[in-house]
């Protein structure tokens, strides 16, 4: 069914995903952003992004018209939704974000029509669960009035080099017609070009096994290093080690969280389980994930009893709130399990980054950050994102962040560890 005009884009969410993609389309095409938080589309109006995912100039000089008013959806042809699908406190999917959007689109679809999502979902989802509401709140018929179809979005937030218009899309249709109207839709942007997948329930289980495979990996080798940290062996050095190998897969230990690799794999174990398989591989790796910030605040508090600090009259400083380097998403952040962990100990903790707001930083979690520039001296430092700023401090500006002997955890090991301790600084890794 192809489209014999020109087609106007709607791209329903402009958060870390949305806005990329609605910039991409807007260089080439009339797109509709749309988006309920108004002071973030009043924001974008004036050029300005505070996930520093899309320039001002990128926003300004193209055909993107941003709004919070849904009637605008009705010129569109073309929907693409990117709204959240987080997790629950149970880790159940929460796709109110999702049927949401559905409803809102669903009052102003019309004949001929493609909504696509690219929301993170099981499969399922799109035609099982979204299409029912785009047909009873629009009363129009799926496959004969309007199409559907999913591409699951692969934005990576703070990364420069792998953007959306570079990173190959996979797209998928009710049917092959509408496929092709998908593909072509996305291969007018997408330089990397796209890769058109068997059906809308394989596009979807292609991205929560993509994050599932990178959660698991990580698990394993976070696994790894609490055994490594019962026999007194440095993580990272045997990891250089067996890099050295060709086939080795090199993945780091650290914190998981975000609203991809934290989270994709929940969606995937709920459907799983709604079918009557209960896994085991998937959800045990989650369980290692999530349980590294309190494993490494305990670590810092064994080590500060061994230096003889006193742990009720402790400070620790935490360098890091967001979810991963160099972006200022704050969803699903670990760092927090090693505030959180820290605090049940009595010790003191102060909190910095360079990227995350503060605003979102108290509403989200209820903690307040302290600019670097005045952090008292602590008697540990745990370094737990390593921002770009944080990878250039030297073994002077930690005893600057000390009270006495620098004492500093560096859970991704961007530090030298020869230098650092030649300094007189104890540094602690994974």
């Amino acid at each position: 069914m192809k489209n014999t005009q020109k087609e106007i884009f709607s791209v329903i969410g402009l958060g870390y995903v949305g806005l990329p993609v609605a910039a991409a389309f807007a260089q080439k095409n009339k797109v509709i952003g749309f988006d309920i938080n108004l002071n973030r589309v009043e924001e974008l109006k004036k050029g300005f992004d505070r996930t520093h995912e899309v320039s001002s100039a990128e926003i300004m000089n193209s055909q993107l018209v941003v709004t919070h008013s849904p009637e605008a959806l009705a010129e569109a042809t073309f929907h693409i939704v990117t709204v959240p699908t987080p997790i629950d406190v149970a880790h159940r999917p929460d796709l109110t974000p999702v049927f949401s959007a559905t409803r809102t689109l669903a009052k102003f679809l019309k004949r001929g029509d493609v909504v696509v999502y690219e929301s993170t979902v099981y499969p399922g989802v799109t035609e099982e669960e979204c299409v029912p509401l785009l047909e009873k709140n629009s009363g129009l018929t799926c496959g004969k009035d309007f199409f559907v179809g999913y591409s699951p979005e692969r934005i990576n937030p703070g990364d420069k080099q792998h953007r959306f218009s570079d990173i190959q899309k996979v797209v998928a249709g009710m049917n092959p017609e509408v496929t092709d109207r998908v593909a072509a839709a996305y291969g007018s942007v997408v330089r990397a070009g796209v890769f058109k997948a068997a059906s809308i329930k394989v596009a979807e289980a292609a991205k929560v096994i993509e994050n599932t495979q990178r959660d698991l990996n990580v698990a394993l080798i976070n696994e790894l290093s609490l055994i490594f940290d019962k026999l007194s062996i440095d993580t990272y050095d045997v990891l250089e080690a067996a890099g050295t190998k060709w086939n080795f897969l090199k993945f780091q230990p650290g914190l998981v969280g975000g609203h991809c690799i934290g989270v994709d794999p929940y969606y995937l174990t709920h459907k799983a389980e709604s079918v009557g398989y209960i896994p085991q591989v998937i959800l045990s790796g989650r369980r290692v994930n999530d349980n590294m910030g309190k494993f490494i605040a305990q670590k810092m508090v064994k080590n500060l009893a061994r230096n003889g600090n006193s742990i009720a009259n402790s400070l620790v400083t935490v360098l890091g709130a967001t979810f991963k380097e160099n972006c200022s998403d704050i969803r699903n952040s670990r760092a927090f399990d090693i505030v959180t962990e820290l605090r049940s100990f009595g010790i003191k903790v102060q909190l910095a980054d360079p990227l995350a707001d503060s605003h979102e930083v108290y509403q989200e979690y209820g903690e307040t950050l302290t600019p670097f520039d005045q952090l008292e001296p602590a008697d540990g430092v745990i370094v737990a994102v390593c921002h770009g700023r944080y990878r250039e401090l030297n073994p002077i500006d930690f005893k600057k962040l000390s009270r006495s002997v620098p004492h500093v955890f560096d859970i991704k090991g961007i530090y030298d560890r020869l230098t650092f301790q030649q300094s007189g600084v104890l540094l602690n890794r994974l």
